[in-house]
């Protein structure tokens, strides 16, 4: 990660040797590593909120325009090719150097695929850093308004005092039925599918 630091912001020696600044929540994966990499880089140069922004324009563009999001996942081009292209896309987009020097570092490493994954754990990143309490709960079927309401009533008792609390609903048919709660960077599996598989491990530990 200390080449991150090095490429993406910095070339003195100091930057690229410096411990990485702590990150709020604890975020994994491949994604979290560069997220928290870019979280660090950023805090050092009090330009959180520019690369949050800019990744939010990246992430639109990922979402809007099916070339870009083709180019992006193609592991077929050569890094070096996807580094020159993602950083000619950062300038026409007017992204900040540090955002265009960190996707060409992605792409140079063969993680441009890993593009909307990172952009989503440095979010969660900065949800947290900005005293924030993210909740996603996710059912088999869409909730209908009364049952948001008490989901709602529910989850405001466990933030802290002061602390905003944002609730997104998804629908996932695979969980068959009862909820994934995400609250934050932990989760409750309450979901029919989950117990479901509990019941086949433990009829396949008993035969």
């Amino acid at each position: 990660m200390a080449q991150i630091l090095k490429r993406g912001f910095s070339t003195t020696a100091a930057i690229a040797k410096a411990q990485l600044v702590k990150t709020p929540i604890q975020v994994h994966g491949i994604e979290g590593r560069y997220a928290s990499a870019l979280y660090s880089a950023g805090h050092k140069q009090n330009k959180l909120d520019q690369i949050a922004s800019d990744l939010n324009n990246v992430r639109a563009v990922y979402k809007d325009n099916k070339k870009f999001q083709e180019f992006v996942l193609d592991p077929t081009l050569k890094a070096s090719k996807k580094r020159t292209a993602i950083e000619a896309v950062s300038n026409k987009l007017g992204l900040s150097k540090e955002i265009g020097n960190f996707l060409g570092l992605l792409a140079e490493n063969g993680r441009l695929n890993k593009l909307e994954s990172v952009v989503t754990s440095f979010e969660s990143i900065m949800r947290a850093h900005r005293g924030e309490l993210f909740v996603q709960v996710t059912s088999a079927e869409e909730l209908n308004s009364s049952n948001q309401k008490a989901l709602s009533d529910a989850l405001s008792k466990i933030g802290k005092s002061g602390q905003k609390l944002t609730i997104t609903y998804a629908v996932k048919p695979s969980i068959i039925g009862g909820l994934v709660v995400t609250i934050g960077d932990k989760y409750v599996d309450l979901s029919i599918a989950s117990r479901v598989k509990k019941y086949k491990d433990a009829l396949a530990t008993a035969i």
